[in-house]
């Protein structure tokens, strides 16, 4: 008998999986594209503020708020990009070379449309 209940289990894990039943909502697949797209996903008219070949920049407003969304030509320039600004405290949500930043609700709203990782800075005194 304890067999049949472990496979009855597992059935039933197996089909909340499958069918998504007893999760919490996931994410969209991490977005991919240019500024542009990026902020049209995101319902977003981007404000472009820096424009060069290794960064666009862009300020952002939506219903949920500001923040800043920024793409960038290599995987170490981003990095680069994020270790030097998480000195400045703030909520980062990181794709594919692009990052935004801003609050929390706004990281969090911006994670249900864009995907990615979030990540936290550590906000230094003297800055």
């Amino acid at each position: 008998m304890r067999n049949d209940a472990r496979v009855v289990l597992g059935v039933v894990v197996a089909v909340a999986v499958v069918t998504g039943c007893g999760s919490s909502t996931h994410p969209p697949t991490t977005a991919s594209g240019t500024l542009e797209q990026l902020a049209a996903r995101a319902d977003c008219k981007p404000v472009v503020s820096t424009n060069s070949a290794e960064l666009r920049q862009a300020n952002c407003t939506t219903k949920d708020g500001r923040y800043v969304l920024a793409t960038f030509a290599t995987d170490r320039g981003q990095r680069e990009w994020i270790n030097e600004a998480r000195d400045y405290g703030g909520v980062y949500l990181v794709g594919r070379k692009w990052v935004a930043v801003g609050e929390q609700p706004v990281v969090t709203a911006l994670h249900g449309r864009l995907g990615g990782s979030v990540e936290t800075g550590t906000m230094h005194s003297g800055h």
